[in-house]
């Protein structure tokens, strides 16, 4: 059997990050990684009754996205193991805790997502670079949201989470023209949230019942198939530096 495909997701243990680990891992001939700041909790050993796909195997590793030196350190512990190369990064891990007006926004707030979502993704891009030069199809995918559009955005509260998904975007978009022989872009779940356990608060937090929930949000695991689409269909030439949604359409930074 040929050497498998090497997949890193954070945020791996919940949420969108779980259902990726749970699909990619199903696959045959997949190393997934799933990245997340507690691997003794039980969702994280939870992970590794997981079907598994022939030849697949699962390995959880310790990283904490607000602490600048995990992400090396995460990566050191998988070379110790013998992972010798990336093939895909998801950058998952994600926070959405407040929703206020720009002229409530509260300092802490907003720093405390632009840690997460932005210093997050940026540090776990340096740490894992090196190992994604040595695959023969390097694709590093930021997980985005239409909460970061400049041009479509929302007309709802969202001064700590918003800026700090239109920053990660930039960067992503920046590490494409920089970075010539990666694929990189930035990935949409699906429309205003998703129902994982963040979607589903931020949506009780803006006031949607039951039936406003159901029709406003995806249901968790529907907008996997479509996200995995297009990541394995992703060519430098026709998706990086760009913003896609799960159903393979381009969206408007």
């Amino acid at each position: 059997m040929s050497s498998p495909y090497i997949v890193l997701i954070s945020g791996g243990s919940r949420g969108l990050g779980k259902g990726l680990v749970e699909r990619y891992l199903a696959r045959p001939n997949h190393l997934v990684i799933a990245a997340n700041r507690n691997p003794s909790a039980t969702a994280s050993k939870s992970l590794f009754d997981l079907p598994k796909g022939e030849g697949s195997k699962l390995v959880v590793v310790k990283l904490d996205d607000t602490v600048e030196a995990d992400a090396a350190a995460a990566v050191k512990d998988l070379e110790a193991q013998g992972i010798d190369h990336l093939d895909l990064v998801i950058a998952n891990a994600g926070q959405a805790s407040v929703f206020p007006l720009v002229r409530d926004l509260k300092h802490a707030d907003l720093q405390s997502h632009i840690d997460l979502n932005v210093f997050g993704v940026l540090w776990l891009f340096q740490a894992t670079l090196e190992l994604l030069k040595k695959s023969k199809t390097p694709k590093w995918v930021t997980m985005g949201s239409s909460a970061g559009s400049i041009g479509g955005q929302q007309p709802v509260p969202n001064a700590a989470y918003g800026p700090s998904k239109a920053a990660v975007h930039w960067l992503t978009k920046r590490i494409h023209a920089e970075e010539e022989w990666l694929t990189s872009f930035v990935m949409h779940p699906g429309y205003v949230w998703v129902q994982t356990d963040m979607g589903l608060f931020s949506a009780k937090v803006f006031g949607l019942d039951e039936s406003g929930t159901q029709q406003h949000l995806l249901k968790e695991g529907d907008s996997h198939p479509g996200m995995m689409k297009v990541i394995d269909e992703a060519a430098r030439e026709t998706h990086s530096g760009k913003f896609w949604n799960y159903e393979g359409k381009e969206e408007a930074w």
